[in-house]
């Protein structure tokens, strides 16, 4: 409830209609569903219509005289039926003669009629005037309803403020708890407990009602930059707890706002950091402004620079806004697993799906061990994978999969930040061809595909390689480029082309020899296979 600890609930309900002094005057006599008499009340509603059920939307008390059918237990049934389908609250029939006397013959008929109901019906045996009924009903719902905006407005100040107070996620877990008079937890998306509060300061009482979940539990989703990052839970707190569950929501845009800020503080040096990378690796600063600007940025001088590149290969069907969400959620784990283990670290985003990161180590740092390390507490925290480039040529490429690539360690920011480029080159080309797998990259890994991936967008080097291919790039034949791969993988060797194909001799000899048609060269020549396998190298890059 959005209430402080012992205020009352003031929903009007049908008892409390009953207790008005109008309806007491009338002598009220209650013939049906009693046990259903704390249901509450929307409305008052006066109608004698026998198919006034129809109209009604629920929560009604209905005042009616029943005139005209009264006397009838079976139009009074289908009267009274017609209510309870239509969720009334409750009928109070007034059964008075023309001469202001009890109506016992009316009374008989509507006993009968309630057999099987369960809505409360209520027999009035005096004449009231059903205006004054419906005039203090109605009174006390407007009074209801301006009480429950000021709880509203007042729940929705004391978050307010707590963000304008840039209050912590404990702090509003705690005003949360003590609005609800309820233990309340914040957990992650695994349900794992991350904050939590007793209503009342007992922790061991908190802790208990925390550990066995109640049977009901109100519970809001906490989102950030579109996406669920938790969830705040109450034990106990009915879902359909309207006023509840307002706090719990508010409570949930309270911590939302809270984490938002925060990383909006983030994001902006870390914005700042990357506008700083970008401008080392497009040339624009001498090495003096470069530490100047860095100290600035509050980035601790380093002995040694370490550009590193981390290429991210798009899964099957992953469009580009997932493949950004994942770039950006790998980039902060990135970030988060290299602060403790460098100097300094700082990052930018090269294009859609590749980042780079200069690391910043000391004289005495092992570099090699300090990279392994950090890919692997990178996998620990992302729990990815990490290369994608452990398949066959022709397989997909997994979700999550990305490569690493390292350029040379300098001395100084700008030569470090020189070799960014180069690594990025190394992370593309090592995601894309097979290599032995390693945490990480260099030139030296990637040898001839590496060649190749540098010049890749010479106009000379396509042209020789859409030369080589020759019609193979336009499907002619269909398995043309499968069987040349496959070929120039295994060195020529027709046995081991055969069993990895899953062709008889007979069958590949044929195809071979119709693939060396197509490219008008021989295929058992050393030459013609490594410029079909440079030209090969090429269009995969290209993919």
């Amino acid at each position: 409830m959005i209430v402080a600890p012992g205020e009352a609930d003031e929903r009007l309900t049908v008892r409390a209609v009953l207790e008005l002094d109008e309806v007491r005057f009338g002598g009220p006599e209650i013939i049906n569903g009693e046990a259903q008499l704390n249901r509450p009340v929307r409305w008052v509603h006066v109608a004698d219509a026998e198919g006034v059920g129809a109209l009604i939307e629920g929560g009604e008390v209905v005042l009616s005289t029943a005139g005209g059918f009264r006397t009838s237990a079976v139009r009074v049934h289908r009267f009274l039926q017609g209510l309870e389908d239509g969720g009334a609250a409750a009928a109070l029939i007034e059964l008075v003669d023309e001469q202001g006397r009890p109506d016992e013959a009316a009374l008989a008929a509507v006993q009968e009629a309630v057999e099987g109901l369960t809505l409360p019906v209520v027999v009035l045996r005096r004449r009231i005037k059903f205006v004054r009924v419906t005039q203090a009903a109605h009174r006390l719902l407007i009074g209801e309803q301006l009480a429950r905006v000021e709880r509203s407005r007042r729940v929705h100040e004391i978050f307010t403020q707590l963000n304008l107070e840039s209050a912590d996620e404990q702090r509003i877990v705690e005003i949360t708890a003590r609005l609800l008079d309820r233990p309340v937890v914040l957990e992650d998306v695994a349900h794992r407990m991350l904050l939590s509060a007793p209503a009342d300061g007992d922790g061991e009482y908190a802790s208990e009602r925390l550990t066995h979940r109640a049977e009901t539990e109100g519970q809001v989703a906490v989102v950030a930059g579109g996406h669920v990052w938790g969830r705040l839970v109450s034990p106990g707190v009915d879902p359909d707890d309207a006023e509840a569950m307002l706090v719990l929501e508010r409570a949930g845009q309270a911590l939302t706002l809270a984490r938002m800020a925060a990383r909006d503080e983030a994001d902006l040096l870390q914005r700042a950091q990357a506008g700083f990378l970008q401008a080392l690796v497009a040339g624009d600063l001498t090495e003096d402004e470069a530490r100047t600007r860095a100290a600035a940025l509050g980035l601790r001088a380093a002995d040694l620079y370490v550009p590193v590149a981390v290429h991210l290969t798009p899964g099957v069907d992953e469009d580009l806004t997932q493949l950004q969400m994942r770039e950006q959620a790998l980039l902060d784990g990135w970030l988060g697993a290299a602060r403790p283990l460098v100097s300094s670290v700082f990052a930018a985003a090269l294009r859609t799906g590749t980042f780079a990161l200069l690391l910043g180590l000391g004289q005495q740092a092992d570099v090699d061990e300090t990279l392994t390390r950090l890919v692997g507490s990178v996998r620990e925290r992302t729990g990815r994978s990490g290369d994608a480039s452990r398949r066959g040529p022709r397989e997909p490429r997994a979700v999550g999969a990305w490569t690493v690539g390292v350029g040379p360690a300098q001395e100084s920011l700008t030569g470090g930040a020189a070799g960014v480029a180069e690594s990025a080159d190394v992370a593309r080309t090592a995601a894309a061809t097979e290599t032995r797998e390693l945490p990480f990259y260099r030139f030296e890994d990637i040898r001839l595909r590496g060649l190749v991936a540098l010049l890749a967008d010479n106009p000379r080097v396509r042209t020789f390689a859409q030369t080589e291919l020759g019609p193979l790039l336009a499907g002619r034949p269909t398995w043309g480029l499968d069987l040349l791969e496959l070929y120039l993988r295994h060195g020529g060797n027709k046995s081991k082309v055969a069993r990895a194909g899953h062709l008889s001799r007979q069958s590949l000899y044929a195809r071979l020899h119709r693939l060396e048609e197509c490219l008008g060269v021989s295929l058992d020549d050393p030459e013609s296979r490594a410029a079909l396998h440079v030209a090969l190298l090429w269009k995969r890059l290209q993919a």
